[in-house]
C-alpha cells in the first residue's frame, strides 16, 4: 500500500465559488504548500481560473500539482447539461495542461491522476434532508433512469480528456445513502467511472467507512478523508438545516478530534490493498478560514502519528 496525503480548499470554506468571502485562490495553495502538501484539488469550478500558465505557475510556486478537478453541480436537470458540459471540457483542459505540474503513479494504483470528482448538487429537497435517510425524498426509477443518463454523459466527457471520473456521494445531493450508491455502481459500468468515496460524508450518512471502503474496493480509484464532530453532527441532524450550514456550525473537524476511527480506516485500506492518493477535507464557513492552516496541519500531524504518508 502506497499512499499520498493531498489537501482541497474546501478546508478554506471554498465550496460555492460565488460566496462573497472566499479567500483568494493564490493563498489557499500558499497555505497548502505551507501545510506541507504535494497536490490540491482545483475546487469548484469558477474558483481557479481556467488559464494554464497562471495556475501552474503558482502551483510551482508553492510546490503542488493538481490531483483532482470537481463537478459539483445540478446534475438531474437536463436544461443544465450543457453548461455541465462546458465546465467539464474547461475543467479537464487545465488540468491535462502539459505546463502543470504531474503528479507520480504509485504501484497499484489503478488510474493516474488528475481525476474529476462528479457530485450533484444544488436540490433544497435533499440539501435540508441530509443526513436523514429515512426522510429524504428518492427520485422515481424513470427520474432515476434520466438522472444516470445525465451522469453518464458527465463521465464520457472526460474519459474523452483522458480524465478518470470518479462518482462522489455527497451529503445533501441525490446520490448519498447507501440505497443511491448501490445503484450508482449498478447503473454506470466501471469502464465508464469508478467511485470517490469520502469517510465523513459516509459516516453523516450513517454508513460505517470501514464496511463501505470494504464493501466497493474493487470500484474505489480515489478516497476523502474528514472527521465529524459527534456533538454538532447530532445537534444539526435535530435542526432544519441545510448541509453546508451544518458545516458552518462546525460538524467537520480536523482528523483525529472527531468520530471517525483512522486506524481502522488505515487498516482497510491496507486490507483493500488501496494505493494512491487520499484528499483531506473540512468544509467550514469560509469567514473562518483564517484557521484553515492551523487545522489542516493538525489533521496531516495527526495521520502522520498513526502512520499515514504525505
Amino acid at each position: 500500500m502506497s499512499i499520498q496525503i493531498c489537501g482541497a480548499p474546501c478546508c478554506w470554506g471554498v465550496d460555492d465559488p460565488k460566496n462573497p468571502y472566499l479567500p483568494p485562490w493564490t493563498r489557499v495553495l500558499e497555505e497548502a504548500g505551507k501545510a506541507g502538501y504535494s497536490a490540491i484539488e482545483l475546487g469548484p469550478y469558477g474558483y481557479l481560473p481556467i488559464d494554464a500558465e497562471l495556475v501552474a505557475n503558482e502551483l510551482k510556486k508553492n510546490g503542488l500539482a493538481i490531483v483532482a478537478g470537481t463537478i459539483f453541480h445540478d446534475l438531474l436537470d437536463a436544461d443544465n447539461q450543457e453548461s455541465v458540459l462546458h465546465a467539464v471540457d474547461d475543467i479537464c483542459r487545465l488540468i491535462t495542461d502539459p505546463k502543470l505540474p504531474v503528479l507520480k503513479t504509485h504501484d497499484g494504483q489503478k488510474f493516474p491522476t488528475p481525476y474529476m470528482t462528479v457530485m450533484d448538487w444544488g436540490h433544497d429537497e435533499r440539501d435540508y434532508a441530509a443526513g436523514h435517510p429515512d426522510t429524504a425524498p428518492r427520485l422515481s426509477d424513470e427520474e432515476w433512469a434520466r438522472f444516470m443518463g445525465n451522469v453518464r454523459a458527465v463521465c464520457e466527457r472526460a474519459n474523452k480528456w483522458g480524465v478518470r471520473p470518479v462518482i462522489h456521494p455527497h451529503a445533501g445531493g441525490y446520490i448519498e445513502f447507501a440505497d443511491e450508491i448501490a445503484k450508482v455502481v449498478r447503473d454506470i459500468p466501471y469502464e465508464v467511472a469508478g467511485l470517490c468515496l469520502d469517510t465523513g460524508h459516509l459516516y453523516y450518512s450513517h454508513m460505517d467507512p470501514v464496511e463501505y471502503l470494504k464493501k466497493y474496493a474493487d470500484k474505489l480509484d480515489y478516497v476523502h478523508f474528514k472527521d465529524v464532530n459527534e456533538t454538532v453532527y447530532r445537534q444539526v441532524l435535530g435542526e432544519r438545516i441545510r448541509f453546508f450550514d451544518g458545516c458552518g456550525k462546525g460538524a467537520m473537524c480536523p482528523i483525529g478530534t472527531g468520530s471517525l476511527d483512522y486506524p481502522a480506516i488505515k487498516k482497510a485500506l491496507a486490507d483493500i490493498g488501496y494505493s494512491g492518493y487520499i484528499t483531506i477535507e473540512q468544509e467550514r464557513d469560509p469567514r473562518n478560514s483564517d484557521t484553515s492552516l492551523r487545522d489542516v496541519k493538525a489533521s496531516v500531524d495527526y495521520l502522520k502519528s498513526v502512520g499515514y504518508e504525505i
